[in-house]
């Protein structure tokens, strides 16, 4: 590579890749792959009580915790024009970062993300029949502060050997991180560009009505044919839209 060369993939903006619920940084391995071959850092943090940081869930453990995850993240690798991507629950981490550090975003992806209204909670964004079967997974848990994982069929997957691999990863998630509020202000993301990218085939219809928030807010929409895993089912297709 030229001198020239690596000065232009140096200043490429970074990614960091925020996982959904049940899920950890191991989730993005193939889209990572994909970004840093385009010659773009990338970033794919564990959220606090989840995957290789299950062993670390407390009571304590909520929103606060996980937006602090990723700002120190942000801070500690002094990362500046950021494209911060949040997957489903982890939409909700991203908006939150946006309210406390929107001076290091260029600008936000949220994929098949979950959305909620200013001040508004996790669970309300989601249907009841969802919070019902979360909550009382929670309560029947040893500890009761964490929900089981679903199946790796609920998001998508078909391939034999993705649905034992990411069944063989999910981890319980952290109740209070959908009781608790995230504490979002008006308007979302402060003033960031946000692109949401929503999965299509099978659609994931938990997710309705944050679509409908993203769709209210104008914010610039784009789809992908494959299932709510995108970054797992489809790739490819994924990096391409985040590189667009």
């Amino acid at each position: 590579m030229s001198e020239a060369a690596g000065d232009q993939a140096a200043h490429r903006d970074p990614f960091v890749l925020v996982h959904g619920a049940g899920h950890g940084g191991w989730c993005w391995v193939r889209v990572a792959r994909l970004l840093r071959a385009a010659g773009h850092e990338v970033f794919t943090p564990t959220l606090t009580g989840l995957g290789e940081r299950a062993h670390l869930l407390t009571e304590d453990v909520g929103p606060a915790t996980m937006v602090q995850d990723i700002v120190a993240v942000l801070e500690n690798e002094e990362l500046r024009d950021v494209v911060l991507v949040g997957h489903s629950f982890g939409a909700l981490v991203a908006l939150g970062v946006a309210d406390r550090v929107p001076h290091r975003l260029r600008r936000i992806v949220l994929l098949d993300g979950l959305v909620v209204e200013p001040g508004a909670s996790g669970f309300d964004g989601v249907p009841p029949d969802v919070i019902e079967e979360r909550v009382a997974s929670a309560k029947a848990s040893p500890t009761g502060l964490a929900f089981g994982p679903s199946p790796a069929t609920v998001f998508g997957l078909s391939d034999p050997d993705d649905l034992a691999w990411v069944d063989r990863r999910l981890t319980p998630h952290p109740l209070r991180s959908y009781t608790e509020s995230f504490g979002l202000r008006d308007p979302l993301g402060k003033g960031v560009p946000i692109t949401y990218i929503r999965c299509t085939d099978p659609p994931f219809h938990t997710l309705l009505a944050g679509q409908a928030i993203a769709r209210r807010e104008g914010w610039e929409w784009r789809e992908i044919a494959t299932g709510h895993d995108a970054m797992i089912t489809a790739p490819e297709a994924t990096a391409a839209e985040l590189l667009r």
